[in-house]
């Protein structure tokens, strides 16, 4: 019997916090892609970021299924952070973005 009273041990899921809660992140990679000239720098820093997010999720133990959700659904609330950022840039006037 080990020091915590069970003969075998104990499973566990780890659950990773969900990327889309992360609002500072979101909010960071839209910004970053809105300065973004041309669609080839904008996919290209979406793969950095899409890479890193991926590493981080396999460092944690996610099952890949899971991680292509995460990520997936990462991209989509920066599309969604986007679209809220475009709309203010033209309530303000701003025509730059």
């Amino acid at each position: 019997m080990s020091m915590f009273g069970a003969e075998y041990p104990i499973q566990c899921q780890i659950i990773a916090f969900p990327l889309t809660k992360r609002v500072a992140k979101v909010r960071d990679v839209a910004a970053k892609l809105m300065e973004k000239t041309t669609d080839r720098q904008a996919e290209a820093y979406r793969n950095m970021v899409a890479e890193m997010l991926f590493r981080h999720l396999d460092r944690l133990g996610v099952a890949e299924d899971e991680q292509d959700e995460q990520v997936g659904a990462f991209f989509t609330a920066v599309e969604q952070e986007l679209l809220r950022l475009y709309d203010l840039a033209e309530a303000y006037g701003d025509t730059s973005a």
